[in-house]
């Protein structure tokens, strides 16, 4: 399944999952996120959150990675209402969000044009103790971009040198673009 995931075979690996089943071997975490990150990396982002659905029904519990996967399914889908969704799942399954699963959901708020959500996920991102990334501003610094607040794109720019985020291109690209 895993090689499935790196080749974008979503429906490959949803066969082998099923196979799986019907010869009675028991998919554990790793195989569902396999499987969610294999629909993710090709924007499947119905089946992931299928797969997630599923993973909980039959018992096993879904990780950082599997919600992580799940969020950017749904960002690179255009869904950035589901992200938000799965986004709260996670955080009422007592489940902490990662770096990686706020840069997938600010992404999917900086493609659906939702800047002030993205900038309040990344004041949420301090409040947890993640420590933001370059990518993390660049979503923020983007979703700014695209909602034409040039003077919160700039704002978010400064913040990254207070917090010794060390900006790149895509960050003054987007930057200048807002």
């Amino acid at each position: 399944i895993s090689a499935c995931e790196k080749g974008e075979q979503w429906q490959r690996a949803l066969s082998l999952l099923s196979s799986m089943q019907l010869e009675a071997a028991t998919p554990n975490q790793i195989t569902y996120n396999a499987a969610i990150s294999a629909c993710e990396k090709s924007g499947q982002w119905q089946p992931a959150l299928e797969l997630l659905s599923l993973m909980q029904a039959e018992g096993v519990s879904p990780d950082q990675i599997s919600y992580s996967a799940a969020i950017s399914a749904c960002e690179k889908g255009g869904q950035w209402q589901k992200a938000l969704h799965v986004l709260g799942d996670m955080q009422r399954g007592n489940l902490q969000p990662n770096t990686i699963t706020c840069n997938a959901a600010i992404s999917a708020l900086e493609k659906g044009g939702q800047w002030q959500q993205a900038l309040h996920l990344l004041a949420d991102a301090w409040k947890h103790s993640m420590q933001p990334t370059a990518v993390t501003y660049n979503a923020a610094i983007s979703a700014c971009e695209k909602g034409g607040q040039c003077q919160k794109a700039l704002e978010i720019l400064g913040e990254m040198a207070s917090e010794e985020v060390h900006p790149t291109v895509i960050t003054y690209n987007a930057a200048i673009s807002a």
